[in-house]
């Protein structure tokens, strides 16, 4: 009961639920009332998003890899697609998936891998990792992108696009059920680095003191709480977005800044803690997690909702999609990150947000 009762992002969380449902209505009648209700939710969502990244921790250390970070890219995605399926059926536009899922891809792989590969190459010069994990990600990476996100441009006619669409949910979950026995069972070592004993003995606690129960209730109680959170923020986004004459494609990034925030608190740590293979398993699993998952539940979404939806990148999104792809390739084949390869695939992420205004 006293470590619930230092819950304090719960506790915001649910008071600030309240109150925005209760004056929802009144904020959203004027333009400075959706910017505040805007950056207030926001504020909570990611506040509840760090919460979530403490308990996926704690879940981590006590499964350990790669288990752990199975638990906190599921944890990350399932927020995603909750609020995408809350903004999808709020503005009805079919292009939000596709621009939340491109988001969120240059995001873990060119921001939080970017960023941490910087900081740990400032603090270790070379960090290691397991190649196997690497290559088996970006392989699956490759096709999942291509068959969901550029094969749609081949395909003519409605109906074909549909069977396509329905077609390819089924495959991406057996792909997923596929990918997830490999890394968990068959080749469970490709995804685990072997550090020397001193510095695993530095940053591990005892498992049993974990209490498992305890992180994975209060886990899938922030995750329903930022799902009701989003759906308050989903309105204030739109309207602010509206009203600035702003492109839907900020709205996708910020829903992906929104789920990804976990990630990227807990691969920070572990690029200071010279644990490149976690970041590596965050990076590159969320960015596989988001598309195999979330492309699915927003194909399901749509059926169920009778929402039309397109999933297929415009050729600006291919560009940097691919030089994203092309990069990883050279950088990941040697077992080794720098700070020159996280600063390369940092530029990639700010040329991405500088092209969301034009």
């Amino acid at each position: 009961m006293k470590a619930l009762f230092r819950e304090y992002a719960l506790f915001v969380s649910i008071i600030s639920l309240v109150l925005f449902s209760i004056y929802e209505h009144s904020l959203i009648e004027t333009i400075w009332g959706n910017i505040t209700g805007f950056l207030i939710l926001f504020g909570v969502i990611v506040y509840a998003s760090l919460s979530v990244a403490h308990h996926a921790e704690a879940l981590a250390e006590k499964f350990g890899e790669p288990y752990g970070t199975l638990i906190l890219t599921i944890s990350a995605v399932t927020v995603e697609v909750l609020i995408i399926a809350i903004m999808m059926l709020h503005s009805h536009n079919p292009q939000l998936a596709r621009d939340t899922i491109y988001s969120a891809i240059m995001l873990d792989i060119n921001g939080l891998l970017g960023v941490s590969a910087i900081i740990g190459g400032i603090k270790f010069g070379e960090q290691p990792y397991n190649i196997d994990s690497s290559n088996s990600y970006i392989s699956m990476l490759l096709v999942a992108i291509g068959v969901s996100m550029i094969l749609p441009h081949y395909i003519n006619g409605e109906e074909k696009l549909f069977l396509f669409l329905n077609f390819v949910a089924i495959i991406f979950i057996i792909l997923y059920i596929v990918f997830s026995r490999i890394q968990l069972i068959k080749h469970k070592y490709f995804f685990e680095y072997k550090y020397d004993k001193n510095q695993e003995n530095e940053h591990t606690h005892s498992k049993e003191n974990i209490n498992g129960w305890y992180h994975s209730i209060l886990l899938v109680t922030y995750i329903v709480i930022i799902g009701f959170l989003a759906e308050l923020l989903s309105v204030f986004m739109s309207n602010n977005l509206q009203q600035m004459g702003l492109p839907m494609t900020i709205g996708a990034l910020g829903v992906a800044i929104i789920s990804a925030s976990p990630e990227l608190i807990v691969a920070m740590r572990a690029s200071l803690d010279n644990r490149m293979q976690t970041v590596i398993n965050i990076a590159l699993g969320a960015s596989l997690a988001t598309i195999l998952l979330t492309v699915p539940a927003v194909i399901i979404v749509s059926r169920i909702a009778g929402l039309s939806i397109d999933l297929a990148i415009t050729p600006l999104q291919g560009l940097l999609l691919g030089l994203t792809l092309i990069v990883s390739i050279v950088n990941f084949n040697d077992g080794e990150t720098n700070m020159l390869e996280g600063f390369l695939h940092f530029i990639l992420f700010v040329v991405f947000g500088f092209m969301l205004f034009l």
